[in-house]
């Protein structure tokens, strides 16, 4: 009995060897798991806790990093009289867009006309070598491939910005239903509205960065003495965000006719969560139409080559013969 089921072992690991299921099988199982791998890495850097251990274990790099960053920000500064447009218009609405983006600091705005003027270089360079040596145009087309490429350049800052600007508006939404409940929960613990901002800034400020640093800018434009009105306005004006402006000007009406937070917190929580609700049932309704094209696209096609592919041949086979 031993050595029967040692001959039909031996056999079939000689089958797997001499056949090519062992190697799809081999690729199948690298696939799964540099899927999984990748999969709890992503995880890992979303992680607030495990993000919140990295920025403690470099506090003690944080003098030299900011050294470096210090030179590099004023060496960059020295060229901004070259690098930013002569428009105070066109400049005050390029910092109102790196602020909404989180991008405060004043080397950013020579960072972003920093970055245009250099890939537009590269972008109209890398066109005059493909359209000169690799597709030979003439000279009108190639001029023309150069104005693209020179105007491709100075649209990709823009476009990453309009990026990022949506992703930190879509984090400080997904943030702000635990914001009203933590304010609400402050509020009717008895605390003043500056101390219930203070409170859930430090209680939010794991999961929810972006929206604990802008409550941390209203408080402390609130204790340096500016009004608390314009205070919150700030924040709307910020954040261009729908639903922060109608809990701004809520704020502000109950400051203004002095009536209790407390409760006018309860009732644009109980508002704003329809109003998720209700997106929540959009983005549901929107899914079969968004699973239509991968459907049609990859899905489909494999299908009917797996299930009408050996009677095709068959059928081609058979009209052959």
């Amino acid at each position: 009995m031993i050595e029967q089921l040692n001959q039909a072992a031996s056999g079939m690991i000689a089958y797997f060897i001499n056949s090519k299921l062992l190697f799809a099988l081999i690729v199948g199982v690298s696939i799964t798991c540099f899927f999984i791998a990748a999969y709890n890495i992503i995880n890992s850097l979303k992680n607030p806790v495990r993000r919140q251990m990295r920025d403690l274990s470099l506090v003690g790099d944080s003098t030299s990093r900011k050294r470096s960053s210090d030179i590099l920000d004023n060496s960059v500064l020295s060229l901004q009289r070259f690098l930013l447009p002569k428009s105070e218009k066109e400049i005050y609405q390029t910092r109102k867009r790196l602020a909404t983006a989180g991008l405060r600091r004043d080397s950013d705005l020579v960072y972003y006309y920093f970055s245009k003027i250099i890939l537009s270089l590269i972008c109209g360079i890398a066109a005059l070598l493909l359209s000169s040596q690799k597709f030979e145009l003439a000279g009108t087309e190639i001029l023309f491939a150069v104005c693209l490429g020179f105007a491709v350049g100075m649209i990709i800052p823009s476009y990453i910005l309009d990026k990022k600007i949506a992703r930190r508006k879509m984090r400080i939404i997904n943030g702000f239903p635990d914001m009203l409940d933590l304010l609400v929960a402050c509020s009717e613990a008895g605390l003043g509205l500056n101390s219930a901002i203070q409170r859930v800034s430090k209680e939010i400020h794991l999961a929810h960065r972006e929206l604990a640093w802008e409550l941390k800018k209203v408080n402390s434009e609130m204790l340096a003495g500016v009004d608390r009105i314009e205070a919150l306005k700030g924040l709307s004006q910020r954040t261009e965000i729908e639903e922060i402006s109608g809990f701004v000007a809520m704020l502000c009406q109950s400051v203004r006719f002095g009536t209790g937070i407390a409760e006018t917190l309860r009732i644009y929580a109980d508002e704003f969560r329809d109003k998720r609700m209700q997106r929540a049932e959009e983005a549901a309704q929107k899914v079969g139409t968004k699973l239509l094209f991968p459907l049609v696209l990859c899905m489909f096609p494999s299908f009917f080559i797996v299930a009408v592919g050996p009677a095709a041949i068959s059928i081609v086979k058979a009209f052959g013969n």
